[in-house]
């Protein structure tokens, strides 16, 4: 029988999946236990880089007709949630809920962590839109056509793939975070799913909920809240559902398998 010693290269793959597995681990934790001023201010903050880079998207895609270079253009939000570490939503898909199966926090802890976060990232998004609106008359058309693409899409085949691939695109952003150790790598992971996310226009719900409320400040009609809300329901729910059963899901049940000494933690 052949031991473990003779495939190092496998014993290193698995303890790099072990100790990523402990960072990604105590990072929930931190994240679980932070208080809600805390989770207010990073939430906050997460919604203001987002809609600077819906700014960017916007401006681009009004200026080139092209949503892929507007999606490139978008990742400025997602590069400065990074180096700023604000809090995004969609983020607490894998560090918490690891944290969450790992022992380290509750189900109360998590669910208290993504409302605060939610609802933070939707205030700061829209008070952001806000001003966009004012000092970018000329980017209105835009902005609203951007909003239609979404409250347009009903609760469908098409609609429930693009918010499951959402969440699971930006939970894999985070995968990727984890896995990397340098800047570099983070930022090219940030810019690379922003590309996808924006690029494709594909249903985010803190995301495309900014560009929304964007629509709602020109004025525009057939993009109210109650439009908004028919399509934010069910695009969180199941950008939930691809970040958690896509990503966070199946590299959790592959550390479990390495992760055969507790007495480790």
């Amino acid at each position: 029988m052949t031991s473990a010693a003779n495939h190092p290269e496998e014993n290193r793959a698995e303890e790099e999946i072990r100790s990523e597995y402990h960072e990604v681990r105590d990072e929930g934790a931190e994240r679980l236990h932070r208080s809600w001023r805390a989770l207010v201010a990073t939430g906050l903050l997460g919604g203001i880089e987002i809609g600077l880079g819906v700014l960017a998207y916007i401006a681009t895609l009004d200026a080139t007709d092209s949503h892929l270079l507007a999606g490139l253009a978008f990742s400025i939000g997602l590069v400065a949630i990074l180096l700023a570490h604000s809090e995004l939503f969609t983020e607490g898909f894998l560090y918490p809920v690891t944290g969450v199966l790992a022992g380290e926090g509750s189900v109360g802890q998590l669910l208290r962590l993504w409302g605060i976060t939610l609802v933070a990232n939707l205030v700061g998004g829209w008070l952001v839109m806000w001003l966009v609106v004012l000092g970018f008359p000329d980017l209105h058309d835009t902005l609203v056509e951007s909003a239609r693409h979404f409250v347009e899409v009903p609760l469908s085949g098409k609609g429930a793939a693009l918010a499951l691939l959402g969440g699971l695109v930006i939970t894999l952003m985070t995968r990727m975070h984890a896995g990397s150790e340098s800047d570099f790598g983070k930022i090219a992971a940030s810019v690379a799913c922003g590309f996808l996310l924006a690029g494709l226009s594909l249903f985010h719900s803190v995301l495309d909920s900014i560009i929304i409320f964007g629509a709602q400040h020109t004025g525009a009609e057939g993009v109210g809240w109650g439009a908004w809300w028919n399509w934010f329901w069910w695009t969180t729910l199941l950008n939930v559902v691809g970040g958690v059963v896509g990503v966070t899901a199946p590299r959790a049940a592959r550390a479990s398998e390495v992760h055969t000494d507790p007495a480790e933690d």
